[in-house]
């Protein structure tokens, strides 16, 4: 199936931008992708990788959130547990252990192919708490999202061929029936 890659770079762009108008991300928090540039494609996920497209997706993203102090994770397919990509300094800033793995196009992916060829020292891990993200594909981002994920609803549905899932977090509502949740916390920033 042809695509317009073109036409990938602007509905990612749209769609990040909206997402981070709604999210409220401040510098130096993590932005999660899932990626399937199979589904991109119009096919199964997994089945027709695209380098081309990992590597649009994930330049567009970071052409946006890099000057904004924000650093982008990019999750690996089940075939390396969801592992991610991740500068080694929000590796070490965020106390992730280093798992050893280089992707390959059928495991971890063209997304994960592109971050390492685009981030500048990028290393993987098993784990993350984004405070936000971008589901591609239906690649199941939810586990790298800090709890409570609220779903972000953007004008952007697919990317390409590919279903669309936007979250972001907010901090735990405690206290019970006296305490106060008007209060936003992101209103401070």
């Amino acid at each position: 199936m042809t695509i317009d890659i073109n036409k990938i770079a602007d509905e990612t762009k749209q769609a990040l931008t909206e997402l981070l108008a709604q999210a409220k991300l401040s510098a130096g928090d993590v932005l999660v992708l899932g990626l399937s540039t199979s589904e991109v494609q119009g096919e199964e996920i997994g089945k027709y990788p695209s380098i081309e497209v990992g590597r649009t997706i994930v330049k567009t993203i970071l052409d946006i959130i890099k000057p904004l102090g924000i650093n982008l994770a990019v999750q690996g397919c089940q075939h390396l547990n969801r592992a991610l990509v991740v500068e080694r300094s929000v590796a070490k800033e965020r106390g992730l252990e280093i798992v050893m793995v280089y992707p390959q196009i059928h495991a971890g992916g063209a997304g994960q192919i592109a971050a390492f060829e685009n981030f500048t020292d990028p290393v993987e891990v098993e784990h993350i708490q984004a405070e936000a993200g971008i589901d591609i594909g239906d690649t199941s981002i939810g586990m790298q999202v800090k709890f409570v994920q609220i779903p972000v609803r953007t004008s952007i549905k697919e990317i390409g061929h590919a279903h669309t899932t936007f979250l972001r977090s907010r901090p735990k509502f405690i206290g019970g029936a006296r305490a106060k949740y008007e209060w936003d916390p992101f209103d401070e920033k």
